[in-house]
């Protein structure tokens, strides 16, 4: 959806709610402002489902594999910096149809689990980071010197991740049972050895 469009919706549905909270309740200017207020708010609904609905069609039509984080939406939308950003995208909406497309389509659409550290992972040489703010949008990897842009570096491993899943069958869905014969990380950030 086009910020600048959504912008302009926000600052209507914004004045059309202030007028809304000067009227008398239940007298005839009130129920005219909210039948005004909730025009605003179906436009808003039926715009993002319309830009989703292309967006996620194009994307099926155009790629067999389809790779994707599985965020936990309903937490981030607790950050009221992010809140309005995360509502526009409808993430969890987006999710959804790109799952039921990729079946009509034949397409193959792997969910990678969200502790993968997809952002603080080194495309080039596997290194992690240890911390990396939200605020930092391009940082350049201690071990290897390679610069990266944030979310270009994230999409990256999260198709690597993804063709790995369907190539080698890799274990990078969330489960409850812990990997045979992979390193796992313990809570101190150490590697240890796989269990036999």
């Amino acid at each position: 959806m086009q910020t600048r469009s959504l912008h302009r919706i926000n600052d209507r549905l914004r004045q059309a709610q202030k007028a809304l909270s000067r009227k008398v309740e239940g007298s005839n200017n009130f129920e005219k402002a909210r039948k005004q207020v909730a025009r605003i708010h179906a436009r808003i609904a039926d715009s993002r489902t319309d830009f989703l609905h292309k967006l996620t069609t194009r994307l099926v039509r155009e790629n067999q594999t389809i790779a994707v984080e599985d965020l936990v939406v309903k937490n981030m939308m607790k950050n009221h910096k992010l809140a309005q950003a995360i509502a526009d995208a409808s993430w969890s909406e987006l999710i959804r149809q790109l799952e039921y497309k990729c079946q009509w389509y034949g397409r193959t659409l792997v969910k990678i689990d969200r502790w993968f550290p997809s952002s603080k992972r080194c495309g080039n040489c596997g290194r992690i980071v240890d911390k990396l703010p939200l605020d930092v949008r391009e940082w350049d990897c201690p071990e290897c010197g390679t610069h990266h842009d944030r979310d270009i570096n994230a999409a990256n491993n999260i198709l690597a991740a993804g063709l790995a899943v369907i190539v080698c069958g890799a274990n990078i869905r969330p489960d409850r049972h812990k990997p045979k014969g992979q390193l796992r990380n313990t809570r101190k950030g150490k590697k240890q050895k796989p269990k036999s």
